[in-house]
């Protein structure tokens, strides 16, 4: 296995000392060594995988040298435009190691939503006619590995890609910083009483990591699952745009986005489109721990802005902030009396209980129970020209 201290120290060596991207469960201990050992002039946690890149380029534009860019492969489309429209060598020509976690690898057990992205991901980095290789797991050939990969990166001014597979790193040695949270509620706390003040009948539409697998099991330990709950297992950052798709449909019934501070950050353009077209049936809770909690912990960029204050600034009807879930009838009541969109940001603190499971239920099989739900007990009227709604037989 590879030591991430002294993979960033190689790497050093080689000229490359920032790096900037979207934490990986894969990468984690990579991404603590990064988190405890850099100041954070060399090191940035974008708010996507794209922005990475970005990021990158302003680097190298500045100081001639390449950036380290790291993310999961889950978030790989967000990296191909600007990879290919600036960062390529027919473009700009700017050099990088692009480090990707490699889920849903050929061979190797993984969640759904990673099986089909992993099982891609040699054609479609063969297709970005970018030099790209795994990283060997062996310590002296992966800083072979490395070194030609900054070489050839600098020698044709392009990005370069390594694929990290699972395994790759050792523990660190260093411990990153812990996160603050001292005296709020846990997540899960939060979510019962948000469960409770919601009520059965509205549609809940849950973001991608912890959240969701919270959600589940609560359904699954207390019995009263309405069936309308749809958990966003992957797609990061765009709970809140399914969440408007539902609701410009369903004007009748509540349509609640449980979202995350990463998830709210990754996308936070989608919040001004949500704001445009405005349904009064659309609100919006944002659990705020400050991290990339799914992923290891590290921190987001939340704790500079005023969430509340952004939200009516790009548009929503109304916004506030809680960290006591005793207060969530009342918040909630003000909310529902202002009107959709509205949103809640509900501050929490990091972590998660260890024996925590996931859905049982598979992407497909969910979907089908959500449709029949939203469909049940009776037929909604169809808008013009449109058929109503139904469960879909896939």
């Amino acid at each position: 296995m590879i030591d991430p201290a002294r993979f960033v120290a190689h790497l050093g060596e080689q000229g490359v000392s920032f790096y900037t991207g979207v934490p990986d469960s894969l990468l984690k201990s990579l991404n603590s060594q990064i988190l405890a050992e850099l100041p954070r002039e060399r090191h940035v946690i974008a708010a996507n995988e794209g922005a990475a890149v970005g990021i990158a380029i302003g680097h190298h534009l500045r100081t001639g040298r390449p950036a380290a860019v790291y993310l999961q492969n889950s978030g790989f489309g967000n990296l191909v435009n600007p990879l290919l429209s600036l960062a390529d060598p027919d473009v700009y020509g700017v050099p990088m190691l692009v480090i990707v976690g490699w889920r849903g690898q050929v061979g190797v057990k993984d969640e759904p939503q990673h099986v089909k992205q992993g099982r891609v991901m040699a054609p479609l980095l063969d297709a970005l006619e970018l030099p790209w290789a795994v990283l060997p797991k062996d310590p002296a050939d992966a800083e072979r590995c490395v070194k030609e990969a900054v070489a050839t990166a600098v020698e044709r001014s392009c990005p370069y890609l390594l694929m990290v597979e699972k395994g790759s790193f050792a523990e660190p040695a260093v411990t990153a910083p812990a996160p603050a949270g001292a005296g709020l509620p846990s997540r899960e706390e939060a979510l019962v009483a948000l469960v409770e003040a919601v009520g059965d009948d509205p549609v809940i539409v849950s973001t991608t990591g912890m959240l969701s697998r919270e959600l589940f099991a609560l359904r699954a330990q207390s019995g009263n699952d309405p069936g309308r709950d749809f958990l966003t297992v992957g797609g990061m950052g765009h709970a809140s745009s399914i969440a408007l798709g539902l609701a410009m449909r369903e004007p009748d019934r509540e349509v609640w986005c449980f979202d995350g501070d990463g998830a709210l950050l990754m996308h936070l353009g989608s919040l001004a489109v949500i704001a445009d077209h405005a349904p009064a049936s659309y609100f919006h809770v944002v659990f705020n721990n400050g991290v990339h909690d799914s992923v290891g912990g590290q921190p987001t960029s939340i704790g500079v802005i005023d969430t509340a204050a952004a939200a009516r600034a790009l548009g929503y009807r109304y916004a506030a902030s809680t960290a006591d879930p005793a207060e969530l009838p009342a918040q909630l009541a003000a909310l529902r009396a202002h009107g959709g969109p509205s949103l809640l940001e509900l501050r929490v603190r990091p972590g998660n209980r260890p024996d925590l499971g996931r859905p049982s239920r598979t992407p497909a099989q969910s979907k089908r129970a959500f449709m029949a739900a939203l469909a049940a007990p009776e037929r909604r009227a169809a808008g013009p020209g449109e058929d109503p709604p139904r469960a879909d037989p896939a």
